[in-house]
């Protein structure tokens, strides 16, 4: 019993896997905006280079200005050092610590700026006045930030009311003679970016200057860029999401509908010819091309019901009146008692036999023969082969009394088309019998073989009587028999030309008759096959 199919949600397998595939790209976009930070870490880098340059500077006027000239051995003067340190940093933002030889904090630019009479001012940016959903992505990055960039495992920063120059690691290395750096973590995703240099006088090493700034400014920009890649993968997932339901619309409704439309087939008690097909053919793609081939699917299976009643109903006829002549001949044959009567009736019920016989024999090979030609695969065959062996066969066994078979071959070869051997052999039997059944004694049947414009075609061709015009076409219906009068009664059911055609045509090819309008009279069948 067939399965039925899934029942509809509100969103369609097909649906979900449309969704999943377009939105793979963005997500891999997104997770990897959130984890891979570069752009940040050149920034921190560029940020460490620039306080190096500038500590440079500041250490290279320290050592050459706040030099004490009345001690015997050099050193910073503090009080010089202040001096020079409050106005080389009063236009640098990162916060300046000053430490001599022995590591003792001599001066402290935001000490000294807030000690300082002159009033320190810096242009701060515009007022932004941000839109609710520009609020609302801050704060959505700042939970992925809180998430995602809290992975560097760093020192953390304490503030110290009393600093000394072994509270930082870079300093001890910068008093040592090498500039040094340090990242630490201040709390709330920020960092202190820290970086010492040494301060030399007379070629030695007289302190250490510390340049600290946080990562406000950075994280600002950082947070800038990002907003604005986020503002663009925004757009890009709507895009994306409505997109993907469009395509999902466009391909799941038709083939929803296509798939109700087969239910409804299914579920038909009888005749699906009235059933309809939705006709998709004008969107031009796979899903038109689907639904056209289902309407011609659907057409071809309501054509073969079709032919299947018509053909139970025409065996039902032709099986009821050799019965019905049966029944009464024996009904008959009981009533009367004269031996030549009964002879007679006899003779009635044989050809009635013969008639049923041959009449079931015909029968059952046309119905084997439609699944078999579904089933078989063509081969390469040879029709002037075939023909050689058939006509060859009759030949040997023709009888005085009957016309003479002459086969002869126009043009060259190859004669090869796609079919199968056995069936074609069939064919030609049965024109060769139906000649033989109309031709005269002592005229001849031609079979003729030639190519032309890549077909293969051969003929068969009688000197009999002819057909009537008015019946060129109807021979090839099924039981349908006009035989000459002087053939026995039975001897055929009226189906060999009808199962000619249905392989012929299954072939690709067709089968025509008609009368010859040369010289002789009489009838002939043409068939044609692709090469």
């Amino acid at each position: 019993m067939a399965q039925g199919r899934t029942k509809r949600r509100w969103m369609s397998p097909l649906t979900r896997r449309i969704l999943l595939i377009n939105l793979a790209a963005p997500i891999l976009l997104a997770a990897a905006f959130l984890y891979l930070d570069q752009f940040r870490l050149g920034l921190i880098d560029t940020r460490l280079n620039a306080l190096q340059f500038e500590g440079n500077l500041i250490a290279g006027a320290l050592g050459e200005s706040a030099i004490s000239p009345y001690e015997l051995a050099p050193g910073l003067d503090p009080d010089l050092s202040r001096q020079l340190m409050r106005r080389l940093s009063a236009q640098s933002s990162a916060r300046a610590r000053l430490f001599d030889g022995e590591g003792e904090l001599i001066a402290d630019s935001r000490l000294l700026l807030a000690a300082g009479r002159g009033v320190v001012t810096r242009q701060l940016p515009p007022p932004n006045v941000e839109q609710p959903w520009d609020q609302a992505l801050i704060k959505l990055y700042d939970k992925l930030n809180a998430l995602f960039m809290t992975t560097l495992d760093l020192p953390r920063y304490a503030e110290l009311p009393f600093s000394h120059a072994n509270d930082y690691a870079e300093v001890i290395r910068a008093l040592d003679g090498e500039v040094a750096n340090e990242i630490r973590d201040i709390g709330d995703g920020r960092l202190l970016l820290s970086v010492a240099v040494p301060v030399q006088g007379l070629r030695k090493v007289v302190g250490a200057l510390m340049l600290t700034i946080d990562s406000a400014e950075i994280d600002a920009r950082v947070r800038e860029e990002r907003l604005t890649v986020m503002k663009l993968f925004a757009l890009i997932l709507g895009f994306t999401v409505l997109a993907s339901l469009y395509l999902a619309a466009a391909i799941v409704r038709p083939v929803h509908r296509l798939a109700e439309a087969a239910d409804r087939i299914r579920a038909a008690k009888g005749r699906i010819a009235h059933l309809h097909i939705p006709d998709f053919s004008s969107r031009r793609d796979e899903i038109g091309d689907l639904s056209v081939a289902f309407g011609a699917m659907t057409q071809a299976l309501a054509q073969r019901l079709d032919a299947i009643e018509h053909f139970a109903a025409d065996v039902a006829h032709e099986v009821k009146n050799p019965l019905t002549s049966l029944r009464s001949a024996m009904e008959t044959f009981a009533r009367i008692e004269k031996p030549e009567a009964r002879a007679r009736l006899l003779a009635v019920m044989q050809d009635d036999v013969r008639r049923m016989d041959r009449l079931i024999s015909d029968i059952s090979e046309a119905s084997r023969l439609d699944a078999e030609l579904g089933r078989a695969v063509s081969a390469p065959v040879d029709i002037d082969a075939l023909l050689t062996s058939v006509v060859g066969q009759y030949q040997d066994q023709t009888e005085p009394d009957q016309a003479r078979l002459d086969y002869r071959r126009e043009g060259k070869g190859p004669f090869l088309v796609p079919g199968f051997d056995s069936r074609l052999g069939q064919v030609v039997r049965n024109l060769i019998d139906n000649a033989l059944s109309f031709a005269p004694a002592g005229s001849r049947i031609d079979v003729v073989l030639r190519r032309d414009h890549g077909q293969v075609i051969f003929t068969v061709s009688d000197e009999g009587p002819g057909i009537p015009p008015e019946n060129l076409e109807s021979i090839f219906e099924r039981f349908y028999s006009e035989r000459p009068s002087s053939e026995a009664f039975g001897l055929h059911s009226g189906l060999g030309l009808s199962i000619s055609r249905q392989i012929v045509q299954s072939l690709g090819g067709e089968i025509i008759a008609e009368n010859r309008s040369d010289r002789a009279s009489g009838a002939r069948f043409t068939v044609r096959l692709p090469v």
